[in-house]
């Protein structure tokens, strides 16, 4: 059996003031199943939606978001409150084992509701130590980027390159938010968040929300005739506490490509896939995440990205789409990695469509201080 990408929407990304978290969500569904021509509700058996409590400001934030997906009186609704990659993930599951022919799978953030996000990071620490020291997800991160430069002697600058490099790329992207050229000075001299991390150098906060339609073969042929089919996919974590890792190694994106790989029977990542959108939340992750999906050596990534180390890959088959730092909401982040891979497989990346008819695409997310958790999406063109 196999697992399609038949249809994806979603709003525009920025500050939506006069939109609740759910309604972000209605818009993007509704535009969905109008691509792929489903009734809403009784369209499909089943709905996966990606929300946080923490973040809408409510328990069971899921209830509102499956309602305005279908779940009352309708399809069965289940929650993931995590990145978004993994209700994709949940939703091809749940039609792998039988449970479900086709399955609707949304995800949405209204991140500008918040005044302090550190606030709602902090929880992610352990209470009795880490929360106490004020720890949220940025420090984190630049613990991270502090221990991936002592192990291989990289610089802030050539951080702050890459953010220079990402953001071109979003400039060109109708999708994203941020979309004006950067400086290198403009980027290491913007306002420091936690060193070597400036603000220029993180993803812009953002509200929006995606959805898709999952289904499986025999369905996916039926609403659509170019197909994008889920080949194979991964998940880890790794340790809770900070200190019980080696931050300069990503273990469970290590871990969860080697699953999705296993699962795809891809043998030789580098040579096989042609498009890796990956979730970098910091300029450093990108060439970090890189390495951690085995595509080139351990410390290289930046060299792989300016060119200058010798690889297979084309430094524009990483995040062609401009990435996290052109202004993707936390939660959606995963799940639009999924749906810039579909558009670039589909060959309609409006702006940023890498030419040649890419085949074959991995799609990231990640989730959790210094990327404790990681999931791996591999896509393949089915048409």
């Amino acid at each position: 059996m196999r697992v399609g990408i038949v249809a994806v929407a979603q709003t525009a990304f920025g500050v939506h003031r006069g939109l609740r978290p759910q309604e972000l969500t209605y818009l993007a569904v509704k535009r969905c199943l109008e691509i792929c021509g489903l009734p809403f509700r009784d369209g499909y058996e089943d709905i996966v939606t990606c929300s946080s409590d923490h973040w809408d400001g409510k328990t069971l934030s899921d209830v509102e978001h499956g309602e305005v997906a279908g779940a009352h009186l309708g399809p069965g609704e289940v929650k993931v409150s995590m990145d978004g990659a993994n209700a994709v993930l949940l939703g091809a599951i749940k039609i792998l084992s039988g449970h479900a022919e086709c399955v609707l799978v949304t995800a949405c953030c209204k991140e500008t509701q918040v005044l302090d996000p550190s606030v709602i990071e902090n929880f992610g620490f352990d209470a009795p130590y880490q929360q106490l020291v004020g720890l949220d997800f940025t420090q984190a991160a630049a613990l991270q980027a502090v221990a991936y430069m002592s192990r291989y002697g990289l610089s802030h600058k050539d951080f702050a390159q890459v953010a220079v490099m990402e953001r071109r790329r979003a400039k060109e992207n109708p999708r994203l938010l941020a979309r004006e050229d950067l400086s290198l000075e403009q980027v290491m001299e913007s306002r420091m968040l936690a060193y070597p991390i400036t603000v220029l150098e993180s993803r812009a906060p953002c509200d929006g929300a995606c959805a898709m339609v999952l289904a499986c073969e025999e369905r996916a042929k039926e609403l659509t005739d170019r197909p994008v089919w889920i080949k194979g996919f991964g998940s880890c974590y790794d340790h809770h506490n900070l200190g019980d890792r080696d931050l300069s190694q990503p273990f469970a994106l290590k871990e969860a490509s080697r699953q999705a790989y296993e699962m795809a029977g891809i043998k030789d990542p580098a040579r096989e896939i042609q498009i890796f959108e990956l979730s970098e939340h910091y300029s450093y992750q990108l060439p970090l995440w890189m390495e951690g999906i085995g595509v080139c050596r351990e410390g290289r990534g930046l060299e792989v990205l300016g060119g200058r180390e010798q690889s297979v890959l084309d430094p524009l088959a990483f995040n062609p789409s401009g990435g996290l730092l052109g202004g993707v909401p936390r939660y959606v982040a995963g799940a639009n990695r999924v749906i810039e891979a579909f558009l670039q497989l589909r060959g309609e990346a409006e702006g940023v469509q890498v030419p040649g008819g890419p085949q074959m695409a991995l799609a990231h997310g990640t989730h959790g201080p210094a990327g404790q958790h990681h999931c791996v999406l591999i896509l393949e063109r089915g048409f």
